[in-house]
């Protein structure tokens, strides 16, 4: 029997005390985060105030991509003020992030590290009316590529999720069929709107 581990990373304790060796298939969430950081760290000046809507808190991709947007902000000399979990979910979001709009009146970027807290996001951007507060998220989602397209979101990645399942499923057959059974890395592209 051969088992892969899809898209969120199991536990390394956990499968090492259970005896499962199940390659990882899925991408680097870490490095995304940190380039779609990058393309906001172009609009910012040291110094300036950013915060971070992550994803539930004990998900090994809402750690790697609450890391990769710090990477990017500590190498912009961004100021990071606040990091708080939306729970993958808009509604949450919008909640949190209209609380850091009202406390950080100098708050010049919200990093959603999932697309759903960047459409909450901007809706608290929205009504606050501090238009001036950039948005990044993760997933490309449609209806945020459509915002990424008109610039209301600055930049989101593609981890191609409608493709994890077919990765997965080719790395168990090429398994099967004698190959390594090592993780495999899956793409990440940084989208941004057209020039």
């Amino acid at each position: 029997m051969v088992v892969v581990n899809i898209d969120n990373r199991l536990d390394a304790e956990v499968t090492a005390e259970a005896g499962l060796d199940a390659p990882f298939v899925g991408p680097d969430n870490r490095d995304g985060a940190r380039r779609v950081g990058e393309v906001l760290a172009e609009r910012l000046s040291p110094g300036d105030q950013v915060a971070i809507i992550g994803g539930i808190p004990t998900a090994f991709n809402a750690q790697q991509r609450q890391a990769g947007f710090e990477d990017a902000m500590n190498a912009a000399g961004a100021e990071i003020v606040s990091v708080q979990s939306g729970g993958w979910e808009q509604a949450q979001a919008n909640t949190v992030a209209a609380a850091m709009l009202r406390e950080y009146p100098e708050l010049r970027a919200l990093l959603c590290a999932n697309d759903n807290m960047a459409l909450g996001a901007l809706a608290a951007r929205r009504q606050s009316g501090r238009n001036d507060v950039l948005i990044v998220g993760f997933d490309n989602i449609d209806a945020v590529a459509e915002l990424v397209a008109q610039g209301e979101i600055l930049a989101t990645a593609d981890q191609h999720a409608d493709r994890l399942a077919v990765f997965g499923i080719e790395a168990a057959l090429e398994i099967l069929g004698g190959g390594e059974a090592g993780d495999r890395q899956t793409p990440v592209d940084i989208v941004t709107a057209p020039d």
